[in-house]
């Protein structure tokens, strides 16, 4: 048996006066001033549900973690910085660990300009097919034990203006897909497709324009050659899944693993081609699973 853990939106900040002021101007100001009055507070236990989060994999002899973005509130290197050092237990806590950013990552251009989440990041984006690659790192591909596979595509790019925070997938990558879902050493695996943005909401339905993933339904097009398999994404931050008439392979949100009350994962176990996903979230001071509520597809 395999299992995979999956986690998103953890959303670690840092004190207003760590950031870098000249870069808090536009988008990023407006930005700030929702962390101090809105977000901060429900993100404020980011540090300890993670260090949790670790103890969780432990417990349950994770063998890979898949976390799909969103580290960050406004993508600054000192929240970059301060992300990574609050997972570094987690990265230890399974044999693979498997992410992408977020768009709140990629905030904004400059994030980009400066490499930022690649460079601090670096260690965990590693493939072991760099042949597959098409668009600089992307996609990674990592192979988990004989019978699992995770394809990591990135969807997150900087959006400057105020009411955007679209995605889109590179056509690049997203050609890419197919041949990858198809390529020897993939076809008799379980196959994860993950990336940060929802190809659907909860409902089955399109997110809209200025939220959702411009090219939703060529990610779900170029995804219907899995025969066995899930996407993962988060940017939602309500824990979710379903089933969409374009792929056989089902969509699995975590939400945000670290919103305070809406703390959502998922803990999938594979075996001989079978998959059951459960839900976690938090109860008080730890996360939980629920097993009365788990997924077989």
């Amino acid at each position: 048996m395999t299992r995979v853990l999956h986690l998103s939106d953890v959303h670690v900040d840092v004190p207003l006066w760590q950031m870098p002021w000249a870069q808090m101007v536009n988008k990023r100001l407006l930005g700030a001033a929702n962390l101090v009055l809105r977000r901060h507070k429900h993100f404020a236990q980011a540090r300890q549900k993670l260090a949790s989060l670790a103890e969780l994999a432990a417990e349950h002899a994770v063998d890979a973690i898949v976390c799909t973005g969103d580290y960050t509130a406004l993508g600054t290197e000192p929240e970059i910085i301060a992300a990574r050092a609050a997972i570094d237990p987690l990265t230890r806590a399974a044999p693979v660990f498997v992410t992408v950013p977020g768009n709140h990552d990629l905030y904004m251009p400059d994030s980009v300009r400066d490499s930022r989440f690649e460079r601090h990041f670096a260690a965990l984006l590693g493939t072991d097919a760099p042949e597959l690659r098409v668009d600089a790192i992307w996609p990674t591909v990592k192979l988990v034990g004989r019978d699992v596979a995770v394809i990591a595509v990135n969807s997150a790019r900087p959006n400057p203006e105020p009411w955007r925070s679209s995605g889109r997938i590179p056509d690049a990558q997203l050609d890419a897909l197919p041949r990858i879902i198809d390529d020897p050493r993939l076809r008799d695996r379980f196959v994860f497709v993950v990336t940060h943005y929802a190809p659907r909401r909860p409902d089955g339905t399109p997110d809209r324009r200025s939220h959702g993933l411009d090219n939703a339904a060529a990610l779900l097009r170029a995804c219907s050659g899995i025969a066995r398999g899930a996407l993962l994404h988060g940017h939602i931050h309500w824990r979710f899944h379903l089933q969409v008439p374009e792929m056989r392979a089902w969509i699995f949100g975590a939400g945000s693993t670290t919103c305070s009350g809406r703390e959502g994962l998922w803990l999938f176990d594979i075996e001989a081609g079978q998959a059951r996903a459960t839900p976690g979230t938090w109860a008080t001071d730890r996360y939980v699973l629920d097993r009365g509520a788990a997924v077989a597809f």
